[in-house]
């Protein structure tokens, strides 16, 4: 008999998958249908709202939402025709019981979501902009739900969570085509600033990565231990990092040439020793005795040498 129930039990197990072989392949039929619509969802909005560069992120929030809520849909109808007795009542159900306990287990989750939502609707920056972000600091690369992609200027990848930034200071060095750069340059005590100033303004006049939208500046700002101390400030028109560099490498180049051909002199660092301190004078003695005593011990030896010879 026991036998006889088992296989009974097989047999009607069996015989209710072979009656939902059509159910199933059908469900399967509607999730690739709609898997395939959100695809051309996305592809419409791209072709509707791509052309608006300024909301490039807004385009992928439209996208990335409505394709997964269609792919979404679409999985609900899916187990509504493959699982008798299935509804989305009872889904949803389910799902407050643990509302709880999946609350605490996806809050980071949720909360970098949330974040990666608020950033693409806001645009504090955009992909192709380069930001700071703590400690690091790079190209961003893409913009994902749950986390930002950059790349450092090394060439390594870092994967930033969202909630650090939207809640942490965010520095984003390409958000205004203009950026300002500054050097620090120094000049002898006996040269004349305003010469200065004016040679420097004609080095800055041959870089031709400095703007010439907006007028540099040289401003005196303090007397240095060996020189006069000068911040040279101007503006270029890119603000990537590469600019950056190159512009403070072409300006620096320049300003020493133009120094240089006016007889400008640029100081190193000068320390004074002051000998006239008593303590300075008592170790100059002791260090004397030293070398009188040493120098009177070698004598010795000399002449007991020779004395032994």
């Amino acid at each position: 008999m026991t036998y006889h129930t088992i296989t009974d039990t097989a047999n009607d197990l069996l015989s209710s998958f072979v009656e939902r072989i059509p159910y199933l392949v059908a469900a399967i039929i509607v999730i690739v249908i709609f898997w395939l619509l959100s695809i051309v969802f996305k592809k419409i909005v791209r072709k509707l709202l791509g052309s608006r560069s300024r909301h490039q992120n807004l385009v992928k929030v439209f996208q990335r939402i409505g394709g997964a809520l269609i792919f979404f849909i679409g999985f609900m109808i899916a187990m509504v025709i493959a699982l008798p007795g299935f509804t989305p009542a009872k889904l949803i159900g389910a799902l407050g019981i643990g509302s709880v306990a999946i609350g605490f287990a996806f809050k980071d989750i949720f909360q970098n979501l949330l974040s990666g939502i608020l950033l693409l609707i806001s645009e504090p920056f955009r992909i192709g902009d380069q930001i700071v972000s703590g400690d690091f600091e790079g190209t961003v690369e893409d913009i994902k739900i749950r986390a930002t992609t950059i790349r450092t200027y090394d060439g390594r990848q870092v994967v930033i969570p969202n909630s650090d930034l939207y809640t942490s200071a965010l520095t984003v060095n390409t958000a205004y085509k203009q950026r300002r750069l500054q050097v620090e340059v120094g000049i002898g005590y006996e040269d004349d600033i305003e010469e200065a100033k004016a040679e420097i303004i004609k080095a800055l006049q041959k870089a031709d990565t400095v703007s010439t939208k907006a007028d540099p500046s040289i401003i005196a700002t303090g007397f240095g231990g060996s020189s006069m101390d000068m911040t040279v400030r101007w503006f270029i028109e890119d603000g990537t990092q590469a600019n950056k560099v190159a512009s403070i490498h072409q300006v620096i180049v320049e300003i020493k040439k133009a120094l240089d051909a006016a007889d400008i002199n640029i100081p190193f660092p000068i320390r004074t020793l002051d000998l006239s301190d008593p303590s300075v004078k008592a170790t100059v003695e002791q260090l004397s005795k030293k070398d009188a005593k040493d120098q009177e011990g070698e004598n010795k030896v000399d002449v007991d040498k020779i004395i032994t010879e």
